[in-house]
């Protein structure tokens, strides 16, 4: 990948100053520790995301997780052994009707409520709560007035032989095939059971037979999926970057309704478009390399949606995504998941190390961002000791407190620095230790920023990324 002659170079701020949350409003709750970056290795952020860290254009941070207000917890999900669920395979139908049928999803369908809002009505007050048990109890007293009719185990009918139940009746066929079996008399070839049902010979459908779904030529829509280089901007990324920006504008106003002047085309290049992340090639790398990149969704040759995504030696990781408010209804958001998920195990098949899906952050004290865990299997990264736990394992310690640690072994903490020494430093323009940088300055004051610093990036890091003194 990257030649011996390529560096990270950093600028690290410490994280004593809070500021507003995004999340849950609070004004100075928010804590984290930040950098600029200005050039990155994809290895080294590959490595930093595994230790929590998370780029927002050049500027990349890590939130100080037992002092923030909404903890944020790197999640991830195992590509290759996702499978769509439910809801999922509803949005990919969705979108295939509209595609090859024109047809548009109904405003209040049975069972397609957003994730969001199903989380926000877990929250119901204790009020409504005690309205639905008094509903149940008169259901239950209805119940026990039609039950009382009739003798239990008869029917209402009493000719009829007792009710059984389908799981009961399955166990008696069972046991009659296996005494027929140990009899040596066995089950005669002309007796064969029915023809199987539609559903026993369909095998289960993976995520890219829904993606994949052919259309008739005569086709309501046309939908694409471009792929383009975002750092260093390709030709394609240019020729698309106003049509881009123009989607962004909209979404940030009605979304989250900023004022028409702030998504600034500038503001938009520091967000979504600078990356320090230099295009890097490997043998056995996928085939368009690793860096930034945008994937446009385009609709009848206009831009719908672009998912803004890193491609990294072990993952794909998502960066942000933003929709024309005009096609909200086709859950654009949650089918961009679907399609880089499968975008990462199509990589996988040429780089088999690029397996995983990262999703950013999981913040459970916030109910709206709780949707990444529908994507399983998932993994939430300890914040103390840096290791992946099943998604199952720390919910019941994120249901008792916001922070949490979620390995048990009380042995293991990675956050140990073992030589500050070691950390490498770039001062004007020379490359050197930070033991022999701080010799040079005699008696530097500044260890106690270094030390914190090559804590959260960890010893590896500290001795590959260079740490700008001026």
């Amino acid at each position: 990948m990257a030649g011996n002659n390529c560096y990270t170079i950093v600028e690290y701020f410490g994280g004593d100053d809070g500021y507003r949350c995004g999340y849950c409003k609070n004004e100075k709750g928010n804590f984290s520790h930040g950098m600029w970056s200005h050039t990155m290795t994809v290895q080294d952020y590959q490595d930093l995301i595994d230790r929590g860290w998370r780029r927002s254009g050049k500027y990349v941070y890590k939130p100080i997780m037992n002092k923030t207000c909404c903890p944020q917890y790197t999640i991830r999900c195992h590509a290759a052994k996702f499978q769509p669920t439910k809801s999922h395979k509803k949005i990919l139908k969705k979108i295939n009707k509209y595609i090859c049928k024109g047809v548009l999803p109904k405003e209040s369908e049975p069972g397609d409520v957003d994730f969001t809002v199903h989380c926000i009505l877990t929250t119901l007050s204790s009020s409504i709560n005690r309205s639905l048990q008094f509903v149940k109890l008169h259901i239950f007293n209805t119940f026990i007035t039609v039950f009382s009719l009739w003798n239990a185990g008869i029917g209402l009918d009493p000719n009829r032989p007792p009710c059984r139940k389908a799981k009961d009746l399955r166990k008696e066929r069972r046991h009659q095939k296996e005494q027929l079996k140990h009899s040596g008399v066995g089950v005669s070839s002309t007796l064969t059971t029915s023809p199987p049902t539609a559903t026993q010979t369909n095998q289960t459908k993976t995520l890219e037979d829904f993606l994949t779904a052919t259309c008739p030529d005569s086709s309501s829509h046309c939908l694409e999926v471009r792929l383009v280089r975002a750092n260093p901007p390709c030709p394609q990324f240019k020729a698309s970057f106003d049509a881009s920006y123009q989607v962004y504008k909209l979404y940030q106003m009605a979304i989250h309704k900023d004022p028409p002047d702030k998504p600034s085309e500038s503001q938009f290049r520091r967000f979504l478009c600078d990356s320090p992340l230099e295009a890097e090639y490997s043998v056995d790398g996928p085939e368009m390399g690793y860096g930034s990149f945008h994937q446009q969704y385009w609709l009848d040759g206009q831009i719908v949606a672009v998912g803004v995504i890193d491609i990294l030696p072990t993952c794909v990781s998502s960066v942000y995504l933003y929709y024309h408010p005009d096609f909200a209804f086709l859950s654009l958001g949650s089918y961009s998941a679907l399609r880089e998920i499968a975008f990462t195990r199509q990589l996988q098949k040429s780089s088999p190390k690029l397996s995983h899906y990262y999703m950013g952050f999981y913040i459970h004290s916030c109910p709206k961002m709780r949707y990444k865990g529908q994507y399983r299997p998932s993994e939430l990264l300890c914040p103390e000791t840096y290791v992946w736990v099943t998604i199952e394992q720390c919910l019941p310690h994120l249901e008792n407190s916001r922070y949490a640690r979620f390995n048990p072994n009380p042995d293991e903490d990675a956050r140990v620095l073992k030589d500050v020494g070691r950390a490498l430093v770039l001062h004007r323009r020379t490359v050197m230790p930070y033991a022999v940088y701080s010799r040079k300055q005699k008696g530097s004051r500044d260890e106690t920023e270094v030390r914190e610093y090559a804590s959260l990036v960890g010893q590896n890091c500290a001795e590959r990324i260079l740490l700008y003194r001026a």
